[in-house]
């Protein structure tokens, strides 16, 4: 089972993820902030974006929102961006 090992901010609504095993990408968040669901609205807070944290191994905020690992790697495999490399892990 793929689980969420590190989360690393990197500006604007970019987070580097880093998997268990060998994989890391970085995942923009920006197309669910835009969508301006109920969920996603308090992400546009730059302060409660920060809040993000790991919980049972997947990405998640305070206000119940989450991503489990297994579609956040998914999403950017299909995407071409994630990375392999054993030194990941």
């Amino acid at each position: 089972m793929i689980k969420l090992i590190e989360v690393e901010p990197k500006g604007g609504y970019l987070l580097a993820l880093r998997f268990s095993g060998d994989a890391a990408g970085l995942f923009d968040f920006a197309p669910f902030v835009d969508a301006n669901t109920p969920m996603t609205m308090p992400l546009r807070d730059p302060a409660f974006f920060a809040r993000h944290y790991i919980g049972f191994g997947a990405l998640a905020w305070p206000n119940g929102l989450d991503f489990s690992a297994g579609s956040l790697y998914r999403r950017l495999e299909d995407a071409g961006k994630l990375v392999h490399d054993r030194r990941v892990a």
